[in-house]
């Protein structure tokens, strides 16, 4: 059996600003984003500039931010949000939801891809290898923040969080880290390393981590007051990704379906 470290959420003070660990980790994401979209541009010369490069994470990250918060609030907080709509703006009360994330930043890329005259697909496509380093950070952020923990088990790893109860449980954070994280972003920098049709490494993506995602549910804890949202064993979670999965197989079949000519479609 394995003890939670009681991690200080609060890394360190300056005068009366304390930073914290999670925003650290958001800085770790997006810096990296930013630094493996160059390795990207550096292997087709031409289609990227450094400008472009440095506004596509830009107007990603506030996506993400606006997009994981408003998610966090209709998708697992509505209740909270119609008691109290102001908590929406109370972004140091925590409340940040992947799929919400996702969303935001597709539209934030779909009006960036129109702004620079690119087709929507070729930014996705060159964005999605990106996004399993930033999963990974916010995972370890949420795993150093004790939030997010998993089921009680009997597992040999399994792990103490004192500030829940006294129950062995799944360290699903790390399950997580590992999964959509360094497993994904392993896979998906392979699968792109070499030219492929539109719309497969996108498709790639969806499927990836909306498998992964809801493999992991299973021993993550659903949240207290929603539990399981459908056939008394789904979480959110779980209910969110299958559409990820769906629309990821889709594109998939667009990117290699066959053309009338034969051959692969670009």
């Amino acid at each position: 059996m394995l003890t939670y470290p009681q991690f200080d959420p609060v890394a360190f003070s300056l005068g009366p600003l304390s930073v914290h660990w999670y925003g650290i980790m958001y800085i770790v994401a997006f810096g990296g984003a930013w630094w493996l979209a160059k390795i990207r541009a550096s292997r087709a010369p031409g289609q990227w500039s450094d400008e472009q490069i440095a506004d596509l994470i830009f107007y990603g990250a506030l996506g993400a931010v606006l997009g994981g918060r408003i998610g966090s609030a209709f998708f697992y907080n509505f209740d909270r949000l119609l008691e109290d709509p102001l908590w929406l703006l109370r972004v140091w009360e925590g409340g940040m939801s992947f799929h919400g994330g996702f969303l935001g930043v597709m539209a934030a890329l779909y009006w960036y891809a129109g702004k620079l005259g690119k087709q929507y697909f070729e930014v996705l496509d060159f964005i999605a290898p990106l996004a399993p380093f930033g999963l990974g950070a916010g995972r370890l952020g949420n795993f150093i923040g004790g939030e997010l923990w998993g089921r009680p088990t009997d597992v040999p790893w399994g792990m103490v969080f004192p500030h829940v109860d006294a129950a062995p449980r799944h360290a699903s954070q790390l399950y997580q880290f590992a999964l959509e994280g360094m497993l994904l972003f392993g896979l998906l920098w392979w699968f792109s390393s070499t030219p492929r049709p539109r719309y497969a490494v996108s498709g790639f993506f969806g499927v990836g981590y909306g498998l992964q995602r809801f493999f992991v549910e299973f021993y993550r804890e659903p949240d207290s007051w929603l539990g399981f949202v459908a056939l008394d064993w789904m979480t959110m979670g779980q209910v969110l990704s299958l559409p990820m999965i769906i629309a990821g197989l889709w594109l998939l079949k667009l990117a290699y379906a066959p053309s009338p000519t034969g051959r692969v479609s670009p």
